[in-house]
């Protein structure tokens, strides 16, 4: 949870080190280890201290922080307060927050009284820059530009605009409005427009439209997201060596979907987890308008186990079924499931796995893939407790397959999961790239593959956030 400070008496104040349901300090050489249970310390919060509010109404602030004053003892106090100061930080309103607790004074004061004190520092009217991350394989250039708590709510602009290593460039303007409630709900509309290459495929896609989304917790780590997207897709031809199965596809088509996203993330850390799951369920109808017809459904699951201290066993599978729903509506090249990859199924080339033509990847409309991996420290520890912890040695086999939906509906299914496995295993070193992504650098053996496959076998580099 982090550092505590707790006033002890009128003179002496110590600093407690939170862990799971006790604290424990330091002690000096004349004193005996002390242990406290958390539990057993009653508590109640008398007063709510807010410093640093300019532009912000107290009406959205207090929403954040009520529950503090239903606390019990003093570990529900710390458990609160790191709730509210959570509730504060999505509201987008103040860039540092930190919380105090203290003993209550005045004459209103209880017993076993508290003053829970945030210091809050609101960001400017206007703020902007530019940056540089990475995410699916690629490096991004992002210029951006946001005007946050424009009504003292919350509200905010944002545009942002990015250019891809691999020619992609993304521009997106969006309203974004958090608002009161248990479920803390958040509104975003958003413009976009993007332009992206796939040469694996042959094709590139330039996509207008705009996005209405509607976030909420049911639960305190169960987020759902309902979203409204219509835009027009612009699939154009790549190159003169462009199979034609790929350019039949190619001209604009209009989509209109409806979609909910659903997921529970319970991992104790984003890059390298050693314990926790994540759950991530989609599903989406489009055909409310528009060219373009389907019902689609995805799931991704990942879990983490510590076999031994710093030796953590992770296991990934995800799967995605679509159907059309009209004869008179069709799906897009676009639209389509891909595998094979760096951050999927490792040992084939991207989008490698499934069906081609002239070299070109058509992709199919469903699809399997699972992963296990064994994270380990540098043999020998090298660097330990500074860069070396950056870094794990890491061994996988994953395995998958897509394949047309008709297949399916034809002849067994387990018949054609065992008929057309892909199975590729390796080794390699894997880096935390701050809290933004992780890089691989692997060497890959395509064990079981068809072929039609593109394989790649040997030293294979990936960069992203979310791995099979």
């Amino acid at each position: 949870m982090g550092i505590v400070h707790a006033k002890v008496d009128d003179n002496v104040t110590e600093t407690l080190n939170f862990k799971n349901k006790n604290i424990y300090r330091e002690p000096s050489d004349r004193e005996q280890i002390k242990e406290i249970d958390l539990e057993g310390v009653k508590a109640r919060v008398d007063k709510i201290h807010i410093d640093g509010l300019s532009r912000t109404k107290n009406d959205i602030v207090e929403d954040c922080i009520k529950e503090l004053f239903k606390a019990k003892d003093f570990q529900d106090v710390l458990l609160k307060a790191h709730k509210a100061r959570v509730k504060l930080d999505e509201l987008g309103c103040f860039k540092n927050i930190s919380v105090f607790i203290d003993t209550s004074k005045g004459s209103k004061a209880t017993p076993d009284g508290l003053e829970v004190t945030f210091n809050v520092k609101e960001h400017k009217r206007i703020t902007g820059g530019v940056s540089t991350h990475v995410g699916n394989n690629e490096g991004v250039l992002q210029i951006g530009m946001r005007a946050p708590n424009i009504f003292g709510r919350g509200e905010r602009v944002q545009v942002e605009y990015s250019h891809g290593s691999k020619k992609s460039s993304n521009f997106n303007l969006a309203f974004i409005k958090p608002f009161r409630g248990k479920y803390r709900p958040t509104l975003t509309s958003s413009i976009f427009q993007s332009n992206t290459e796939w040469p694996v495929s042959g094709y590139k896609q330039l996509e207008r439209g705009l996005i209405f989304d509607l976030g909420f917790y049911s639960w305190s780590l169960l987020k759902h997201n309902l979203q409204w997207e219509a835009n027009i897709r612009d699939l154009s031809v790549l190159t003169r060596n462009t199979s034609f199965d790929v350019r039949k596809e190619s001209g604009p088509s209009l989509k209109s979907s409806l979609r909910h996203i659903l997921s529970l993330d319970l991992r104790d850390d984003l890059i390298f987890p050693t314990s926790g799951s994540l759950l991530q369920l989609t599903s989406e109808v489009a055909g409310l308008g528009g060219d373009v017809g389907f019902l689609k459904n995805d799931i991704f699951v990942q879990g983490n186990y510590s076999i031994v201290e710093d030796i953590v066993l992770q296991g990934c599978f995800c799967t995605g079924y679509m159907t059309s729903i009209s004869n008179n509506l069709k799906i897009s090249l676009s639209d389509m499931y891909f595998l094979g990859g760096p951050l999927s199924v490792r040992g084939f080339q991207s989008r490698g796995v499934g069906p081609h033509s002239d070299g070109d990847a058509l992709g199919s409309k469903a699809y399997w893939a699972g992963g296990l991996h064994i994270f380990t420290p540098l043999p020998f520890r090298p660097g330990r407790g500074g860069i070396g912890d950056l870094f794990r040695t890491h061994f996988f086999i994953n395995g998958g397959n897509v394949g047309n939906i008709e297949v399916l509906k034809d002849g067994n299914l387990l018949d054609f999961i065992q008929n057309n496995l892909r199975v590729s295993y390796g080794l390699g070193v894997a880096l935390r790239l701050g809290n933004m992504a992780r890089l691989e650098i692997n060497y890959c053996f395509p064990y079981i593959y068809d072929k039609g496959d593109q394989t790649h076998p040997g030293v294979q580099i990936g960069i992203g956030v979310q791995f099979l």
